[in-house]
């Protein structure tokens, strides 16, 4: 049997159909609401992450593997805290049940962010080059960081922990993963941004991976590879810059695509105003200055190392979005703020 976190998730949905898929016996944690067409073949427990009782009784005898890909992608300063207490203490408490329980492996989905910032360009002759991160990127302790690649780090010392106590362990740091999900939740805004056919982009590229090969090679890496243990794979298809990526993603949907950039000073001030906004009234914000500057810096993640490991390639963008933009268009009432055309 195989112990999932995060099943209600987009990585964590996709990733039960296939386990099903394999006719392996499953069982999820969930807190809120299961989704119609994951309930069926899954054992579903009802809890918390940070419930030790609850995450020991879910470790039964049977189960050999873990799964760990329950986590909080946010940007807002109201959720800072809450990074903290899913994604640090949550991991911990998963490692920690997971050593109780000799010979279970554990597969944690972390994230790029983890990885820190970019040290060497590409080509250091050319301004503005991108620059290539891969998995022996170090994290830069007197760097300043957002909240949530600091939680997502945090979080990944608390698998490199179990790993020295004896866990078999592997991690996997997925970039932007797209897939047809909630428009309101984590990546999958991007797609009902450019649904909605705003006028605006910001400058920058954007690192994609398909969430069926996010769950391909997880499968891959934590079933069918089980002597890899310490190590973390970056999974990333290839980056490419906002404005293509809104241009194809629109076209896939049949809608009109951002054309006008915005500078880069426009966006300080539309940070700064959006802050003060949430400071007056305490909503949460639409950009913050993370997701301002993302991506202004361009950064490329290499995915050689998973490729070499497990032989698995991965989709290109256009296939990505027209399966997408197929997936989205057959349900528009529950998915998209207006019809899909």
């Amino acid at each position: 049997m195989v112990f999932v976190t995060g099943g209600t998730g987009l990585i964590g949905s996709f990733l039960l159909r296939a386990l099903r898929a394999r006719g392996v016996a499953v069982r999820a944690l969930h807190r809120g609401a299961i989704p119609q067409g994951l309930a069926a073949g899954v054992d579903w427990l009802a809890g918390d992450l940070l419930d030790t009782e609850v995450l020991r009784s879910a470790l039964t005898p049977e189960v050999t593997h873990v799964f760990h890909c329950a986590g909080l992608v946010s940007y807002a300063p109201q959720d800072e805290d809450l990074l903290q207490v899913v994604n640090v203490q949550g991991t911990a408490a998963v490692v920690d049940a997971c050593l109780e329980r000799p010979g279970i492996r554990l597969a944690h989905v972390s994230s790029v962010a983890a990885l820190g910032g970019p040290t060497v360009p590409a080509d250091p002759t050319t301004p503005g080059a991108a620059r290539t991160v891969a998995e022996a990127a170090t994290w830069d302790l007197g760097a300043a960081h957002p909240a949530y690649a600091t939680s997502k780090y945090l979080g990944e010392l608390e698998v490199w922990r179990g790993v020295a106590e004896g866990l078999s362990a592997v991690i996997v740091n997925p970039s932007v993963v797209l897939g047809p999900g909630d428009w309101r939740r984590s990546s999958t805004r991007l797609l009902r941004y450019a649904h909605q056919q705003h006028l605006f982009y910001t400058r920058g590229l954007v690192n994609f991976v398909d969430v069926r090969d996010v769950v391909d090679q997880l499968l891959r890496l934590a079933l069918d590879l089980p002597g890899l243990s310490g190590e973390r794979y970056i999974l990333s298809a290839a980056a490419v810059p906002l404005a293509d990526f809104f241009r194809q993603a629109a076209a896939a949907m049949q809608r009109r695509p951002p054309t006008l950039a915005v500078p880069n000073w426009a966006a300080e001030l539309i940070w700064r105003a959006e802050h003060a906004r949430v400071v007056l009234t305490g909503a949460r914000p639409l950009i913050t200055k993370d997701t301002a500057r993302a991506g202004r810096q361009p950064v490329v993640y290499a995915h050689a190392k998973v490729q070499k490991a497990t032989g698995l390639a991965f989709r290109p963008l256009a296939d990505t979005l027209a399966w997408c933009a197929a997936e989205l268009a057959q349900n528009p009432a529950a998915n998209a703020p207006v019809s899909v055309s």
